[in-house]
């Protein structure tokens, strides 16, 4: 089956499923294989459940006319969303970086939505499966697409920019994160700078941080650029001295706005400005721009701030690596409260030989800060020689938490995905 006769289809059944638990009756099912699944197995599983056609790779699966058998199913999701994103000629705008970019995303999104039909990544839903769904969700009424792009190795980012084709791009930074797949900070620098390297070839544009210098050196050669940072950009703004959520200062067309995020953290401040820069270029104003952005609340564990009783929660545990790490208990410590400050530390994973150098380093920063009250999560702690609680695992913490009853606390909250620290966050909500 061509492309071209497999986009006929997908227009006559836009939705696109590749999880029979999620299909509803109508959608398209493409049969995707992993290291432990194979979708050709559940294709009778998806007629049931009133799959229009289903797109496998295996002769054994086509069970009737509505199994269309095409040479590789990945490859064939992958080229129809490019067929797909060929339809438009709306700006496409790829984001990656190390720290933030999907919170980046979310509020460039809330910017845009305010003026715009904008269409954009789903979660974190930015690999090489997520990035062709989310184009193939884009509708004939879209104003903006926003393509979140994320990487664990070399040419993944290259790979994304041709399927998505993007005209405009952000690198919100690069720091320390999936060391196991990209060996150095260099290699990271080289992987994200696969976005400038595709927007470069294609006479594209990009928004850069103007504070961030590695990344005017990263930008050599782009023509199209608009600068945002706290000095000497396009647009610039300020993180406002306040305790909590952070307070924007941004000047535009020569007057200062205050915009009160509900965001936790100074270092967000970029992820905001990106957001204003991206809503300024594309002719919004900035009353449009501040009202999107105070309405804009975090969730998924990434910058909340929450109250339980007399304690104040910052829960940011979606992920974590050395930079965001270091980025959030800087953060603790420059908070202005009364409260005692806690930090509720779980291991960062995919850190490879530098697994114990980077967890040693985390320790460190908290005793050079004068944490007293550190908790530490993960089997990465074992062996650090540190003053503070260790548990090897996040249910261990939580029930040691539980028994506690800790008033007028302030807390950081922060992991990789896999130390599960939201499990810490129950026992607190139920002490």
């Amino acid at each position: 089956m061509t492309i071209a006769s497999l986009y006929d289809i997908y227009l006559q059944h836009p939705q696109v499923q590749t999880d029979t638990r999620k299909l509803q009756p109508g959608d398209l099912y493409f049969a995707l294989k992993g290291a432990s699944f194979n979708g050709n197995d559940f294709v009778q599983t998806a007629l049931d459940a009133g799959a229009a056609y289903c797109i496998v790779d295996e002769a054994a699966a086509v069970l009737n006319e509505r199994c269309l058998l095409v040479a590789e199913v990945l490859p064939a999701l992958q080229q129809l969303a490019l067929h797909h994103r060929r339809q438009f000629t709306i700006p496409f705008i790829a984001i990656t970086g190390t720290n933030g970019k999907t919170t980046t995303k979310e509020l460039v999104t809330q910017v845009l939505s305010a003026r715009y039909k904008t269409y954009a990544t789903e979660g974190n839903l930015n690999n090489h499966i997520g990035v062709p769904l989310t184009i193939l969700k884009i509708r004939s009424d879209a104003e903006m697409a926003i393509i979140e792009m994320g990487a664990n190795h070399q040419k993944e980012i290259a790979f994304y920019c041709t399927i998505a084709e993007p005209d405009f791009g952000l690198i919100n930074n690069v720091g320390k994160a999936h060391l196991e797949g990209f060996g150095s900070v260099e290699g990271i620098k080289k992987a994200k700078g696969e976005l400038f390297d595709y927007l470069r070839a294609h006479e594209g544009m990009i928004f850069i941080n103007s504070d961030l210098d590695y990344l005017s050196t990263m930008a050599q050669g782009i023509n199209r650029q608009y600068s945002y940072g706290t000095a000497n950009a396009q647009l610039i703004g300020k993180a406002l001295q306040g305790a909590g959520l952070l307070n924007v200062a941004v000047l535009s067309s020569g007057m200062e706005t205050s915009i009160q995020t509900q965001l936790v953290g100074d270092y967000n401040l970029p992820n905001v400005l990106a957001a204003i820069a991206i809503g300024t270029y594309f002719d919004m104003d900035i009353d449009t721009i501040k009202q999107a952005l105070e309405q804009y609340a975090p969730s998924n564990s990434r910058s909340q701030l929450l109250q339980l009783g007399t304690n104040m929660i910052v829960l940011d545990a979606y992920n974590a690596n050395p930079s965001s790490m270091k980025l959030a208990i800087e953060n603790m410590a420059a908070l202005q409260t009364p409260k005692t400050k806690w930090l509720m530390l779980g291991a960062m994973k995919e850190m490879g030989d530098s697994c114990a150098e980077e967890h040693k380093a985390l320790v460190d920063l908290a005793e050079q800060l004068q944490f007293k009250e550190v908790i530490l999560v993960g089997k990465e702690f074992e062996g650090i020689d540190h003053p503070y609680q260790w548990f090897e695992t996040s249910t261990a913490a939580a029930a040691w938490l539980a028994q506690l009853d800790l008033q007028e606390a302030a807390i950081l909250i922060k992991g990789s995905r896999g130390a599960q620290m939201e499990l810490v966050l129950e026992a607190l909500k139920k002490a």
